[in-house]
């Protein structure tokens, strides 16, 4: 069974960066589809960013160009840079993974616990 877990959240002020790490206990990372995905409170849990098995990713329109998403099959993790902070990023912070990324069709079937970013303005 996959396992999650993240760190890297907390308070930022708007405009500031952080970093969000997720690392995975798996069997075969590599074959891995990644996402993020966050959830604020009395919304509904949104996509956020992407990685195919194969490096390509996509992006919300809402962070796009801000925020970069990146894996490491070696250390078996895959982490979100977030930069240009706004208050309406604020959420709790979630990563995903397909433990198919092979296929052409993405099913997330395991979730971190989840990391609180806060930005304040």
């Amino acid at each position: 069974q996959v396992q999650l877990v993240e760190s890297g959240g907390g308070l930022v002020q708007a405009g500031g960066s952080l970093r969000l790490s997720c690392s995975a206990s798996g069997r075969t990372f590599s074959s891995y589809g990644l996402g993020w995905f966050r959830q604020a409170p009395g919304k509904e849990r949104e996509f956020v960013a992407a990685i195919s098995i194969r490096y390509s990713t996509s992006y919300a329109g809402s962070v796009k160009g801000r925020f970069i998403i990146s894996r490491d099959n070696a250390k078996k993790t895959v982490d979100l840079q977030m930069n240009s902070l706004k208050p309406e990023d604020t959420a709790v912070y979630y990563c995903a993974a397909d433990e198919a990324g092979w296929r052409p069709i993405t099913k997330y079937d395991y979730w971190g616990q989840g990391t609180q970013v806060t930005v304040s303005s």
